[in-house]
């Protein structure tokens, strides 16, 4: 299918266009119509009428942003009008959305006339939070936002000049990082005079770069002092004092190209004529200035930026609007000013030296990108994006005196922009945060071990356990072996983690009895358990069980039953506790676990109401009141079969915990949708939705979660084990690196967890001894 006719079905496909607008607030009842409308919008209406600084508490606007054209300047398309470019708007407010959490109305005005144009958005001030201008063209376009700016108490970016301007700036400080260049000696020659090459210019100059050692060309040449043919006031401001008079003779000698033109306006003659190591951003779109890989021909030495996708260094826009305005919005910013852009600037440069996580490389197919000529700035799908601009563009604001929302808590911020990248995000960064509270409580960070200590998931997600400073790594296997794929993937944060060999450990003879002790009257010999000792997974599981290792997390390269065993074998399950799997399940507002999912192929009454207690126990850790449902394919029916073990189980578990909120048997429709449940069901013990679901057998819930990994617009962490006595899981040979350091993250809490109960025991024990 050619790209024409696919991304004609991708616009027209189901609903046509590319957004829409859902409600926030639930709109299901007669008692939600009247809250969201007549009768009880009013009250809002009034508060803010007394107030209007209440509109940021009450409506959308804090979060709301217009994209707002005339279709004058379309990329790529030109002057194809207002109409016409509703599909470059639209994909805009999507861009907001998915980068940033913020919400989009894109407005398409028709008229060409600045005043109008001016007037049309000067009215919608109340309506948004901030206001992106978009392809209109150049010279009306600095007429409109340099108006707007001033008669306007919000922001208001045209992106086409200072998006491409702050991105380019960044890849400017890394390249002359790189080749040594001086931005206060290099000579840069900016091809077009338009929008984009003003602000780039502008942004340049204020990155360092010398005025005269600028030259601005357009259509006719080098703007030079004394030009009068195709000038304009912003053209003026980049006349220089030369003799030269075209494109290439402005080349000779420069050590940047910065083109912001057409296609094929530049050669690799021309490009000949630079100085060494060449900067050459070629931006035009679709097509650049010259192809990189005739430039590359033409200068091998060179460093090449394009707008495409296709090469390396893509120049996007993307990495500059959505986190610049996140932290104008969070800052009630008046305005975007010099020294925002310029936070933004150092931000995605700084960002881009430091070392990239595997999450990123993934996105990619699984190309990896180190600092240096062909990774000048991050890649769009790289979410430490929005957690470095937005903040450096909310501190410029407040330093410089633009902002009328102060941000407190760093932290706390940085938190709040993780939650808008997906609820695991925000679900694993708390849980990050108890990690370090906890640790610094008690003085002692977890020890975890990892029996595959060559895979390569592993060490890439033990990379960023360490610089989070998570827990203490522990890694299995043949040293030489494992410090040389260290050193092979670049790891360096990973050159100082105690690397093990089973048999070679001072305590391997002592663990290889230890196991002898556990397992002789299960038919393992002294020979057997020495062997069985020399394997990673047994030698870890004995570390934790003898508490040299305080969790560990295995299973990147092997399958559940092979990993599992060990740990079944050697650390066991806990007084009155079952082993049992657990997947979390998180949407954008409630989490809700999942059981059994891994271990108990056919669970019986009396397990699934310990289960429901274990998995009570873990919904109480972070902070909810636990709600158990018991499925079945019946609602309190009481039938024989699945129905009448999952009402046992219900009344076994109220036994076990009469304060626990459970009942069964019931469906899942029903235990999830609270309206269902008080509607059909009132006498049902849930109330306001389950948060924990066990299901009847271990294929029903294995496949439940999975398909809601794969279908459902959710987040699945795990599985997790329960029940066992310390703290040890088994990850899937699928996982990502990113799914590796969710599970770690949550297996050290919980061996926090697990040593903080054990300690409170023996001190209740110790008080509790008989005085001598």
């Amino acid at each position: 299918m050619s790209l024409d006719k696919e991304a004609l079905e991708y616009h027209a496909k189901g609903k046509p266009g590319k957004i829409e607008v859902i409600s926030s607030k639930p709109c299901a009842t007669e008692k939600d119509l009247a809250l969201a409308y007549s009768p009880g919008v009013a009250v809002p209406c009034k508060v803010i009428a007394k107030d209007e600084s209440k509109v940021y508490d009450y409506t959308s606007k804090g979060n709301l942003v217009g994209v707002i054209s005339n279709g004058t300047a379309v990329l790529g398309l030109g002057n194809i009008g207002p109409l016409a470019s509703k599909p470059v708007m639209e994909g805009k407010g999507i861009l907001f959305k998915q980068f940033a959490g913020i919400d989009v109305f894109d407005i398409e005005i028709k008229t060409d006339d600045p005043k109008e144009f001016i007037q049309a958005v000067r009215n919608l001030e109340p309506t948004f939070g901030g206001i992106n201008l978009e392809d209109i063209k150049a010279p009306e376009c600095f007429e409109i936002e340099e108006t707007l700016k001033k008669e306007m108490n919000i922001p208001v970016f045209h992106d086409d000049q200072h998006g491409t301007a702050i991105v380019s700036g960044a890849a400017l400080l890394n390249a002359c990082h790189i080749t040594g260049k001086d931005i206060g000696q290099i000579r840069l020659v900016v091809n077009g005079a338009g929008a984009s090459a003003v602000a780039c210019s502008n942004i340049f100059i204020a990155l360092g770069v010398k005025r005269t050692n600028l030259m601005m060309c357009d259509s006719q040449g080098v703007i030079y002092k004394g030009r009068k043919s195709g000038m304009n006031k912003y053209k003026e401001a980049f006349m220089v004092e030369t003799e030269k008079r075209t494109l290439s003779e402005a080349l000779d000698g420069a050590d940047v190209f910065v083109g912001l033109s057409v296609a094929g306006a530049v050669t690799g003659e021309m490009i000949k004529k630079m100085a060494k190591d060449p900067i050459i951003f070629a931006m035009a779109n679709p097509d650049p200035e010259i192809d990189p890989i005739s430039a590359r021909t033409a200068r091998a030495d060179a460093i090449i930026a394009t707008g495409r996708s296709d090469f390396p260094n893509q120049v996007n826009n993307v990495l500059g609007f959505p986190s610049i305005f996140r932290g104008a919005l969070d800052t009630r910013s008046t305005q975007i000013n010099e020294e925002m852009k310029l936070a933004a600037v150092k931000a995605l440069a700084d960002l881009t030296r430091e070392p990239v996580p595997e999450a990123v490389s993934e996105t990619y197919g699984g190309k990896s990108f180190k600092f240096g000529r062909e990774y000048l700035i991050p890649k769009p799908f790289d979410t430490r994006v929005l957690l470095w601009v937005a903040p450096a563009v909310a501190k410029a604001a407040m330093k410089s005196g633009v902002a009328t929302k102060n941000i407190e808590d760093w932290d706390k911020y940085r938190d709040r922009l993780e939650s808008f990248q997906g609820p695991s995000k925000s679900f694993i960064r708390t849980s990050i945060n108890r990690v370090r509270q906890n640790s610094v409580a008690t003085g002692h960070k977890c020890k975890i071990v990892f029996p595959e200590g060559t895979s390569n998931k592993i060490l890439k997600a033990l990379r960023t356990l360490v610089e989070e400073g998570i827990c203490e790594p522990i890694l299995i296997g043949y040293p030489d072996r494992v410090r040389d794929k260290i050193k092979a993937l670049e790891l360096t944060a990973l050159e100082h983690i105690p690397i093990i060999h089973p048999s070679q450990h001072p305590k391997f003879k002592t663990y290889v009895q230890e196991l002898y002790k556990l397992r002789q009257r299960k038919g393992v010999t002294l020979k057997e358990a020495e062997r069985l000792m020399s394997d990673p997974n047994y030698f870890s599981a004995m570390m934790v069980m003898m508490d040299d290792a305080d969790g560990l997390v295995t299973g990147s390269t092997q399958n559940y039953a092979d990993a599992v065993k060990p740990i079944l074998q050697i650390i066991g399950v806990g007084h009155n506790e079952i082993a049992a799997g657990c997947n979390l399940i998180l949407t954008d507002d409630r989490f809700v676990l999942l059981s059994d999912t891994t271990v108990n192929f056919n669970p019986t009454s009396e397990e699934l109401a310990k289960i429901a207690d274990q998995c009570s126990r873990i919904v109480e850790y972070f902070g909810k009141k636990p709600k158990v449902a018991m499925l079945s394919y019946s609602n309190f029916t009481a039938g024989s079969g699945t129905p009448a073990k999952m009402k046992k189980a219900a009344e076994l578990a109220r036994e076990m915990r009469p304060d626990l909120m459970v009942d069964g048997d019931i469906q899942a429709d029903t235990a999830v949708n609270a309206e269902i449940a008080e509607r059909i069901f009132p006498f049902c013990e849930i109330k306001g939705g389950a948060n924990v679901l066990l299901f009847p057998n271990l294929e029903s819930a294995n496949i439940s979660y999975k398909l809601m990994q794969q279908l459902g617009k959710v987040e699945v962490l795990g599985p997790f084990l329960m029940g066992i006595r310390r703290s040890a899981n088994v990850l899937q040979r699928t996982t990502t690196v990113e799914g590796i350091i969710n599970s770690v993250v949550l297996t050290t809490l919980e061996a926090q967890y697990i040593k903080a109960a054990r300690e409170n025991k023996n001190q209740t024990r110790t008080a509790d001894a008989p005085q001598t």
